[in-house]
């Protein structure tokens, strides 16, 4: 069940006087009469320290009276690429507190300590390092490429020692590479996330040979998550629907414990963007992308938008089933995005990817329990993050519906605390006008040295500067 307090199990409801203030992390916040039952929770220094039923409790320097909004814990994004600091602001603008990010450079270190000190307003963040692949259709110009076991040792050594808890893995991966990948990862306990390793891909896989790695081989790795439902239907189904191997690859999952991001909407995106030749990517929220990365999408966003969306509507049903499948045998399933590429907007596209597993017939509260209390607890927060229980950080999203009868309630937050810090409508409105603020020098400065770190070095000149 999502920990939503101890003796509430629904949506809280708050309604927000037109007078608050933003609150600071620092100070106690006391909001009274919450829900049907008048509750009251008490914040104090970014954690909640009480939730009561109707008994008053102590003094605070801002009080807000409830009536009428639900409440739930903040969201989480267990997939996201976070190019510069705007963008942040639309993490929050629609109610999602934390992040992970996965495809790490030394600045996005540099973000998480600021957020966490409150020099820099954001949603929680979570970083892996720079993506670790091996050469293959799948190598990208960001991804580290590395196809020895000692070159695969000494990536994740270099990682670990510049602050990285977490290695992500890319699907070229070489069997080499992956074995010193993850024997130098467990050594150091550092966790594994990403797509699943599937060795050389060699003429005729997957279609006419098995892969060099199976599916199988890689679940002793003991994943933070496996990423993306498209590929592990790639991966495990060699690119074929079989509905009998898709039940059984989802009870082989279940089986070894390993949770899964299926991030629905990044293909989802793409079949639209064929559908609407383009029109996608003009859509309301795309000022929120970051705008360098949006000039160097342009070939893809291209690509797409001149494809017949028939076929891929067909597989887009079937990851949608294979995720629903996953679901019924016990996978523990986690929500994600893909945000911050393509066209997939920060903030919005977890809405949407949580509308999409409700159309693959989960109930909304399986759906929110993927975005809060599951990923909580595969990020090993649980109960800290995706709950509203004493003790639990102070990341509380507030609606005029309840997302429990009706998911498409999180397109229209009414009110937000982040860590402490209360944001009402006028705050909201505030977020969205910052997410749309680039800083485009540094956004390049940040993209071309977290490059040469990783010893590939970039152009400016590819980033439009």
């Amino acid at each position: 069940m999502m920990r939503i307090g101890k003796a509430a199990a629904m949506a809280f409801a708050l309604a927000i006087p037109a007078h608050a203030a933003p609150a600071s992390a620092q100070q106690r916040v006391l909001i009274e009469n919450v829900g049907p039952d008048g509750r009251s929770i008490m914040v104090d220094h970014g954690t909640i320290v009480e939730s009561a039923g109707g008994e008053s409790l102590p003094a605070a320097e801002l009080r807000v009276d409830a009536g009428g909004l639900h409440a739930l814990p903040g969201l989480i994004d267990m997939h996201v690429h976070v190019w510069g600091e705007a963008e942040l602001n639309a993490y929050l603008a629609y109610g999602v507190t934390t992040v992970r990010n996965m495809s790490g450079m030394p600045f996005h270190l540099q973000m998480a300590e600021r957020i966490e000190a409150g020099t820099l307003q954001g949603p929680r963040l979570f970083t892996a390092g720079p993506i670790l692949n091996s050469p293959g259709p799948n190598a990208q110009i960001n991804h580290l490429i590395v196809v020895s076991e000692a070159e695969g040792r000494e990536a994740v050594r270099a990682q670990a020692e510049a602050g990285y808890t977490r290695i992500k893995t890319y699907s070229n991966l070489h069997e080499d590479a992956w074995r010193g990948i993850l024997a130098e990862a467990q050594e150091r306990g550092l966790s594994i996330t990403g797509h699943t390793p599937e060795g050389e891909r060699l003429e005729g896989i997957p279609h006419d040979r098995p892969f060099a790695l199976s599916f199988a081989d890689i679940f002793g790795a003991g994943w933070e998550t496996i990423e993306h439902a498209e590929s592990i239907y790639f991966h495990a189904l060699r690119d074929r629907w079989d509905e009998l191997a898709a039940r059984n690859t989802a009870s082989a999952l279940a089986a070894s414990g390993n949770p899964v991001t299926p991030t629905l909407i990044a293909h989802r995106n793409l079949v639209r963007m064929a559908q609407t030749q383009g029109g996608l990517a003009e859509r309301d929220g795309i000022e929120w992308m970051n705008p360098v990365l949006q000039q160097l999408e342009q070939e893809v966003i291209s690509f797409w938008a001149a494809q017949d969306p028939a076929f891929e509507r067909g597989r887009a049903a079937h990851y949608a089933d294979f995720t629903r499948m996953m679901h019924e045998e016990g996978v523990l399933l986690v929500a994600g995005s893909d945000a911050g590429i393509f066209a997939n907007v920060p903030g919005l596209s977890l809405v949407e990817e949580l509308e999409l597993l409700v159309q693959a017939r989960l109930t909304p509260r399986q759906v929110l329990e993927a975005a809060t209390v599951n990923a909580a607890r595969a990020l090993g927060e649980e109960g800290r993050l995706g709950c509203l229980d004493a003790g639990c950080a102070a990341d509380l999203v507030f609606y005029a519906c309840d997302p429990l009868a009706d998911i498409g309630c999180l397109r229209s937050p009414a009110a937000m605390m982040r860590g402490g810090r209360w944001y009402d409508a006028a705050g909201l409105a505030a977020l969205r006008a910052a997410a749309a603020d680039h800083d485009m020098e540094q956004i390049v400065q940040d993209i071309a040295a977290g490059m040469a770190a990783q010893g590939t070095p970039l152009d400016p000149a590819m980033l439009g500067m």
